[in-house]
C-alpha cells in the first residue's frame, strides 16, 4: 500500500493556517478547501485514461478522458469541508456521504449513516476526512462500501495523519487497491486520540462547536 506525504510549498503554507489557533472560521474553511484541491491534483495523476475520437474545429483527432467514474465520500462533518475544493477539479464526480461521530467517553467512532451512489463499485473512490487519527472512521467507511462490493480503487485523502492511523488502514483496507494521500504525517496522538500537534477538531473549526 502506497503512502504519499505531499510536500508542496503551497500546501505547507496553507497548512500553517490550519494549525494556527488564532485562524478564524473563514480562513480555516478557505485553507482547507484550497489544500483539498491541491491534494486531489496530485492524487489524480495516475488515474486510468481511455482514448476517444474528438472533432476539433479543424479535423477529427484522438483525445483522452478519464476511464472510470469518480466517487467522493466525505466523512461527516469535517470531510464536507474539503468537498468544494475537490469538486472544482472533478465537477462530474458523484458524492456519497458517511456519517460517523466520536463517542467522547470511549473515544471510539460510531457509525450512523451511509449513502452511496449506485456506481460506487465501478468507481475510483476518494474517502475524505481532514484527519486520519485512529483510522476507525475510515474503516467504517470501507465496511459501508462492502455492502455494495469492493471499489476498483480506494484513495484515502486526509490533510494530517498519525502513524497509528496509517498502520490501521494498512491492516483493514485491501493493500492492492488502496493509496493514502496526506499533507503531513504528525508524530502521534495524545490521550484523547487527537493528532499531535494537529489542528484540533476540524468539524468544530469549520462549522462551530457541537451541542
Amino acid at each position: 500500500m502506497a503512502v504519499f506525504e505531499l510536500k508542496h510549498p503551497l500546501i505547507e503554507h496553507k497548512l500553517s493556517n490550519l494549525r494556527n489557533k488564532h485562524t478564524d472560521t473563514k480562513l480555516f474553511r478557505e485553507s482547507l478547501n484550497e489544500i483539498a484541491g491541491l491534494m486531489v491534483y496530485e492524487a489524480t495523476k495516475h488515474l486510468p485514461l481511455k482514448e476517444i475520437e474528438t472533432e476539433t474545429p479543424i479535423q477529427k483527432t484522438t483525445t483522452k478522458v478519464l476511464d472510470k467514474p469518480i466517487t467522493l465520500v466525505p466523512i461527516l462533518r469535517a470531510g464536507l469541508g474539503m468537498i468544494d475544493g475537490i469538486l472544482q477539479l472533478l465537477p462530474n464526480a458523484k458524492v456519497g456521504h458517511l456519517g460517523v461521530y466520536r463517542n467522547e467517553e470511549t473515544l471510539e467512532p460510531v457509525y450512523y449513516y451511509a449513502k452511496m451512489p449506485t456506481n460506487v463499485v465501478e468507481s475510483q473512490v476518494f474517502v475524505i476526512d481532514p484527519m486520519l487519527a485512529t483510522g476507525g472512521s475510515m474503516e467504517l467507511g470501507f465496511k459501508a462500501f462492502l455492502t455494495k462490493g469492493t471499489p476498483k480503487q480506494i484513495h484515502v485523502c486526509c490533510v494530517i495523519a498519525s502513524p497509528e492511523g496509517i498502520d490501521h488502514i494498512k491492516k483493514t483496507f485491501p493493500e492492492d487497491k488502496t493509496t493514502i494521500w496526506c499533507a503531513a504525517i504528525d508524530p502521534g496522538m495524545n490521550e484523547h486520540k487527537y493528532i499531535v500537534p494537529g489542528f484540533g477538531d476540524a468539524g468544530d473549526l469549520c462549522y462551530g462547536e457541537k451541542l
